[in-house]
């Protein structure tokens, strides 16, 4: 039933005066009610349907509404719903979840610790680091290397190791001990002063390892597939490169898989794709696709077998959840049963097609696409690549087409789920051309 027109403005009232948005510039009253969702559609509280390009924020890999997952929290929740999983408590669907997800990740991954999402991975994934060279007698190794760019959530490591200051300013002193390197991305060569991107970066990382000592390093952190920053997906040669000098001088690799797992990229883990072995790998969002708060770090079994040697400390309160890992398992099966990665590629190649035709707009200065990761980079001029304004877009394409996008850095992110349809995929891409050749509002 809907709500009548008084509920919705006390709604709207609460909601301004009592909660906190994330993201949200100062000034802005507007709200946006969402209601109900199913497939790739949501609708608001006044009955507007929207297609849903963001898949939450990359989240939403089976879409919305899926009846096997209420089913599956239903039936969880009837018999347990919750236990800690502290000191030798455990339940059932962790048990079956961790098994299912070793058997799923690319080597050299053996175990796996659960957490309530990226943030927390991320936050766990560098204390083990850490905490993996003290046990082995090398304390001094705490430098964490990251790069500019990269986003690694909002907990006070993960925010450090985030490589965009925006994220720094007036939350300092930040954790210490985090330097930043350049990343690769080829549509900025201006990044490297005419050299080979990966060549540029794997210089640096040496000089780097010098300055500091390669005794003095835990790890290093990187997103396989830069998400924020615009779905930049680094040469190929990039991360194997990196993998074997970091292990030549005994320094952890951690990828940040939060986004890029479960499908998106249509790989169940990017690092496959990409041919790189970490030590450990963060995940959360499509593990569940938003149906439960859930992440998960799995653990090469080197690094496992040194954490819990004498009991790994630290832990989080729903880790190991049952109720979540039942709803996990659910998602995990349907994304298999119904052949998503390959639908992620396919639907995600027709999208990207469809977007490279606005490349002859002089504001478009790349459309980037891995899979169902999609991102348009604006530019003030072609020639220079200067960024241009973004945020404008997001809101036009809402209010024209009912689609919803958002934007990164410089760039319009369009992530849909992975059940995206081919009219689905040419309606984001005609609302997206609409918007962008009609120009920014003035």
């Amino acid at each position: 039933m809907r709500a009548t027109p008084k509920e919705i403005d006390a709604l709207l009232a609460a909601d301004r005066a009592r909660v906190i948005h994330p993201h949200l510039p100062d000034g802005v009253t507007d709200r946006i009610i969402i209601a109900e969702g199913s497939g790739c559609r949501v609708r608001d509280i006044s009955g507007r349907e929207y297609l849903d390009a963001t898949g939450g924020l990359m989240l939403a890999h089976i879409g919305h509404g899926r009846r096997e997952m209420v089913e599956a929290a239903a039936k969880q929740m009837s018999t347990l719903e919750y236990y800690s999983s502290f000191q030798e408590y455990t339940n059932e669907p962790s048990i079956r979840l961790a098994s299912r997800l070793i058997d799923l990740a690319p080597r050299p991954m053996e175990r796996v610790y659960f957490t309530s999402g990226g943030a927390e991975g991320v936050e766990a994934a560098l204390r083990m680091a850490r905490h993996y060279h003290h046990r082995r007698g090398e304390p001094e190794r705490t430098w964490i290397l990251s790069r500019n760019f990269g986003y690694h959530g909002m907990g006070y490591g993960g925010a450090t190791a985030t490589g965009i200051p925006v994220f720094h300013e007036g939350f300092g002193p930040m954790v210490p001990h985090v330097r930043y390197l350049t990343p690769p991305m080829p549509f900025h060569p201006e990044l490297y002063g005419g050299e080979d991107p990966t060549e540029f970066c794997l210089q640096e990382l040496r000089r780097t390892i010098a300055e500091l000592g390669a005794d003095r390093i835990a790890a290093m952190i990187g997103e396989p597939i830069m998400g924020v920053a615009g779905v930049v997906e680094p040469p190929r040669d990039y991360w194997p490169r990196v993998r074997e000098l970091l292990a030549d001088n005994g320094i952890l690799l951690i990828l940040d898989e939060v986004i890029t797992a479960f499908g998106r990229t249509g790989e169940w883990f990017a690092a496959r794709r990409l041919n790189v072995e970490p030590d450990l790998i963060v995940t959360a969002k499509g593990l569940t696709s938003g149906y439960f708060p859930m992440g998960a770090v799995l653990v090469a079994g080197h690094v496992a077998d040194v954490l819990t040697r004498e009991g790994f400390l630290g832990g989080y309160t729903y880790s190991g959840h049952a109720t979540g890992c039942a709803v996990a398992l659910a998602n995990l099966a349907i994304i298999e049963r119904e052949g998503l990665l390959a639908a992620a590629v396919e639907m995600g190649a027709r999208l990207g097609d469809a977007l490279r035709e606005l490349e002859d707009l002089p504001g478009v200065g790349q459309v980037r696409q891995v899979g169902m990761m999609l991102a348009i980079e604006l530019v003030e001029d072609k020639t220079t690549r200067a960024p241009a304004p973004v945020d404008w877009v997001p809101p036009a394409v809402r209010e024209q087409s009912g689609v919803l996008v958002r934007n990164g850095l410089n760039t319009v992110l369009i992530s849909p789920p992975l059940t995206l349809s081919p009219a689905d995929a040419d309606e984001i891409a005609e609302a997206l051309a609409k918007a962008l050749r009609s120009g920014r509002p003035c």
